[in-house]
């Protein structure tokens, strides 16, 4: 069994650290805090400490990056923290595994590839493209051997309080018969990535060769809408028929004021004003996986909630 390396132990850290413990290997958990699950090695470290994290990282031959900083301290947080990573890449021959998402390309019409152009208008999309673009010249330049994963809006057990559809701003509100205020339109077709997927797929990735140098797109079931999520969440749960609102863009705008969080996401509200729609099948069909089946994915939801 390997030895990895994994920066960050939020909703997709812990749940990658826990299933690659369950397959055999030697895990390492990196936090400033020393957080991590049961059972594994926790550090307490800063990630952009490229001189510690190189020390933790010698010998490893994954280290997975599954950080989330949040959405208005990335302009601070991930350009050390990007260079530290690679640069411990490059010296430890570790084999670098991002977790990415779509922001680097844009606005899109049509089902999103893996050979989109990155062509983000936003900063937060620039600031991953700039990232995925250093990791991949290094790759080409024979010094580091990388790949980035990229997933839509996440779903499923573990998920956190900023999540679209989550436990806490979605799932535990409509179970318990509440009106629930959807941030977009909750009409809009929309491709939703499945927590443990996400970890799996990242645990392929860190034990298989053939996923280095290049993007690839996490498995992800077809597109469905908040809407037709509530729906069937509350139909699987005996609970009452869901009552779903949309903020009005104006007040989106206005508590954008006051709130960082929100003001971040109107950069990123294109992608709830029409059909985001992820195209998964390049990971599907090389490593012989399928995303989730979305009732057996609520049925967890519901399990956790």
């Amino acid at each position: 069994m390997g030895k990895h390396v994994i920066v960050g132990a939020g909703q997709v850290g812990g749940q990658l650290a826990t299933l690659l413990m369950a397959e055999g290997h030697d895990v390492t958990v990196v936090t400033r805090s020393g957080s991590g699950p049961d059972g594994v090695r926790k550090v307490a470290a800063s990630a952009a400490d490229r001189d510690r994290l190189i020390e933790i990282t010698r010998g490893a031959d994954t280290l997975y990056n599954c950080m989330n900083p949040r959405y208005h301290e990335w302009a601070e947080i991930w350009p050390p923290v990007a260079a530290s990573l690679l640069a411990t890449a490059e010296q430890t021959g570790a084999a670098l595994v991002t977790l990415g998402n779509l922001y680097v390309y844009g606005p899109v019409d049509g089902p999103m590839t893996e050979d989109l152009p990155q062509a983000a208008p936003g900063h937060k999309g620039q600031i991953r493209a700039k990232m995925w673009d250093d990791m991949l010249a290094s790759h080409r330049a024979g010094r580091a051997r990388v790949t980035e994963l990229r997933a839509s809006d996440f779903y499923g057990p573990g998920s956190t309080e900023n999540s679209y559809i989550g436990s806490v701003r979605f799932v535990r509100p409509l179970l318990a018969g509440k009106r629930v205020t959807f941030l977009s339109d909750p009409a809009q077709p929309h491709s939703w990535t499945y927590l443990p997927d996400v970890a799996r797929a990242l645990a392929i990735a860190g034990t298989d060769e053939r996923a280095l140098g290049r993007v690839w797109h996490i498995p992800t079931a077809p597109a469905f809408t908040a809407k037709a999520f509530g729906e069937r969440l509350c139909e699987l749960a005996g609970a009452p028929a869901p009552r779903i609102g949309t903020m009005p863009r104006p007040l989106f705008n206005a508590i954008g004021l006051v709130n960082p969080m929100m003001r971040e996401l109107r950069e990123t509200r294109y992608q709830f004003d029409a059909p985001y729609i992820l195209d998964s099948s390049a990971f599907q069909n090389a490593f012989d996986v399928a995303p989730t089946p979305v009732d057996e994915g609520l049925k967890a939801v519901i399990a956790a909630a």
